[in-house]
């Protein structure tokens, strides 16, 4: 195994002798059991003495001649260099990287740069022929050396056409013809498959789409007013997905313009209703259920009967804000366990439920999305549904937690209960840089179009809008003043292709993951328990080592780690099972992470925390990549003061999750053989990161995507 310390970020060394293996804290050589056991504890096989050569496989072949590669993507400032992914934002840059030392029989050769209209494997045998996009190729030279010299600016990007009607997303292909022909084939590279592009021009989500809207006003009699926007040209559309709008009390159903208008322009049937939040979300579910009903029970009469043959019942998006956002997801409950029959749509039908600042007063057994996928938004600034650890009832983060499908999270800072709705009142907002509802809308239009096609339709490039970081991507049309903070969490649904290294959930030691396999540690500090405050106080205590954690409360079971770093590298590896060590066909390893708020390490230096990911293999090949070089670090607590305790500002913890895709540890002639992974290991301190840090970390998963 080699010394963590005697390598630069990104580059691997074969294994020293045991002997030698040692890591240095401050300068000063110390012995390290960790990396010692597992040297011991690795099963060097046969294959071990061949390993330290071996790549991920040259390319997956489609047809005879050609090889696939992830060639799209955006260049980086440090190892690894080059992100595939797959939205661009029109107008915006794209690049194309060809690693030559994984194709050293390409390393020095010129070749074409196509962009071309997607294709399918079945259509690319029919017509091999290369038309591309931008009128013409490029030439390029690819270089033999490592990736950085083979990274290319697709010129001309922005002849490249977003327009994709009331679709997201034109899809593009990428190829490199090496024989210069002008067709696919021997020699030639290309990356998009039957399944998706090789990326996507998508228009800016936050921009209205291209339809016109209708906008009709109704009642069908107690609690069944209506607000619904809809394509003015429905009649010559077919069926669209059908967006609920449940408000929250006080609120009012014709307070959601942004939202109604927005997604309607886009292809879809919004209706917003009269909610009945006052005796709370138990009526508000109902209201929830009722109107769903009524709308499709009644289209042929509704708008004159416009709607009538284009709702897609099958395709129903639950939206909620407080007492609404808890009210869908009891809604969603009561169906699930039996409770509540709808007559016009089933539980399969909801195919998203959607929670603006949502209360929790009925709690663990009741306020839970299940298996839906599910998705929360919230502001940190909120006077009124919180966040307090106090406040067992406003902390919306335990809802997320409880999810059993996708779930995922956009918070705000300086956002206020008031600014998610468009009506009149005030922002009830606290705190530092708040956001006007102009802002607030602005940033959700951004998010909720990929949302909604992301989970009406499937859509590919709306997923990049759900977990990569503001920072790598935002919407054009979104405010761009330094207030602005947006953090994203993104967990997706339980998969068998999926291994989880450890979810804390079970074997509360720590030194034992939830695989139960070694976790070691050479940390300042290290705690495992349950992602609850429970001292209610925003203050750091030696007794209560989770402040600002409001992910679960007293009934409720998640749970994660706490730890901590002050100054010196420090790392926390955890071993992989021999039987999960097999990475190569697996896309991401994934885990959230926060800043602990009001913690020393944390006030310290109110900025971006960073650490390092490493792989190490079976062989003792090492690969370690930055957390922050694919955007920004985890985000500091939105600085607010209040919420008990008198040790300043800093809010609730949120958790961000960062996902990197295991084919980047390859890059440059990594030596990592991705077969035969025996640890993760996060790395922190100067050499790695920020210098110091305390933060919460959950869910380390190794993604099948």
């Amino acid at each position: 195994m080699l010394c963590f310390d005697s390598i630069r970020r990104g580059r691997t060394r074969s294994r020293p002798s045991l002997d030698t293996i040692e890591v240095k804290s401050r300068g000063v050589a110390a012995r390290s059991a960790w990396l010692l056991g597992l040297v011991l504890s690795a099963p060097f096989a046969a294959h071990a003495q061949t390993s330290t050569s071996a790549h991920l496989p040259l390319g997956r072949e489609l047809r005879p001649g050609f090889k696939h590669a992830d060639l799209a993507g955006r260049k980086l400032d440090e190892y690894p260099y080059f992100e595939c992914v797959r939205a661009v934002l029109a107008g915006h840059r794209i690049d194309v990287a060809l690693d030559p030392t994984k194709h050293p029989e390409i390393a020095g050769l010129s070749c074409d740069l196509y962009v071309v209209a997607h294709r399918t494997p079945d259509e690319w045998l029919a017509d091999p022929h290369l038309v591309d996009a931008r009128g013409a190729p490029q030439s390029v030279v690819i270089g033999s050396a490592d990736i950085q010299s083979s990274t290319f600016r697709v010129e001309s990007e922005a002849s490249l056409t977003a327009d994709a009607g009331v679709g997201f997303g034109v899809p593009y292909d990428v190829v490199l013809d090496f024989d210069r022909n002008g067709g696919l084939g021997i020699g030639d590279f290309l990356d998009g498959s039957a399944d998706e592009a090789g990326f996507y021009v998508v228009a800016s989500p936050e921009a209205p789409g291209p339809l016109a809207v209708t906008e009709v006003i109704y009642s069908g009699g107690s609690f069944l007013g209506q607000d619904t926007y809809f394509p003015t040209d429905i009649g010559s559309m077919g069926q669209l997905p059908l967006v609920v709008v449940s408000h929250g009390n006080g609120h009012n159903y014709q307070w959601y313009d942004h939202i109604g208008n927005h997604l309607a322009s886009w292809g879809c049937i919004v209706m917003s209703h009269q909610n009945n939040t006052m005796p709370g979300p138990e009526t508000a579910s109902t209201t929830t259920l009722t109107n769903t009903d009524f709308l499709l029970e009644n289209q042929t009469t509704i708008a004159g009967g416009a709607l009538n043959g284009h709702i897609d019942s099958h395709r129903i998006v639950w939206i909620g804000h407080s007492r609404g956002g808890e009210g869908v997801v009891r809604a969603y409950d009561r169906i699930f366990d039996g409770t509540y029959t709808p007559t016009q749509f089933g539980l399969a039908d909801i195919v998203l439920i959607s929670s603006i600042a949502p209360t929790d007063f009925l709690g663990t057994t009741s306020t839970t999305p299940h298996a839906a996928n599910y998705h929360l938004w919230v502001g940190g600034a909120d006077s009124d549904v919180n966040g307090c650890a106090s406040c067992p009832v406003c902390q919306s983060f335990k809802i997320l937690d409880r999810a059993e499908g996708t779930r995922q999270s956009i918070s705000l800072h300086g956002a206020g209960h008031g600014a998610f709705h468009n009506g009149s009142g005030g922002l009830f907002a606290t705190g530092p840089c708040l956001l006007t509802r102009a802002e607030t809308h602005a940033i959700m239009r951004g998010y909720l179009l990929p949302l909604v096609k992301r989970y009406t339709e499937a859509n590919i490039p709306a997923k990049d809008f759900l977990w990569r970081q503001w920072e790598a991507l935002q919407p054009d049309g979104a405010p761009t003043n330094a207030c602005i903070t947006v953090d994203l969490m993104y967990t997706p649904a339980p998969s068998n292709e999926d291994f989880v290294v450890d979810d804390f959930q079970s074997q509360p030691a720590t030194t034992v993951s939830s695989s139960a396999q070694s976790v070691t540690n050479d940390l300042d500090f290290l705690v495992e328990g349950k992602l609850d405050d429970a001292d209610t106080s925003f203050t750091p205590t030696v007794s209560d080592p989770m402040n600002g954690m409001t992910a679960a409360g007293p009934t409720d079971t998640s749970a994660g780690i706490v730890l901590g770093w002050d100054g010196a590298n420090r790392f926390l590896a955890f071993a992989l099972a021999p039987t999960a060590r097999d990475l190569s066909h697996h896309a991401f390893v994934s885990f959230r992470a926060c800043q602990s708020t009001r913690s020393t390490e944390t006030t310290s230096e109110l900025a971006d925390l960073t650490f390092s990911v490493a792989l190490i293999d079976e062989n003792g090949a090492t690969s370690t990549i930055g957390t922050g070089v694919y955007g920004g670090g985890i985000e500091e607590p939105y600085q607010r003061t209040g919420c008990g305790g008198t040790s300043g500002p800093g809010w609730g913890n949120e958790f961000e999750t960062i996902r990197v895709r295991l084919s980047d540890f390859t890059r440059n002639g990594s030596l990592l053989d991705l077969s035969h992974v025996a640890t993760i290991a996060f790395v922190f301190g100067p050499s790695y990161g920020s210098s110091a840090g305390r933060i919460g970390m959950d869910d380390i998963v190794i993604e099948r995507d």
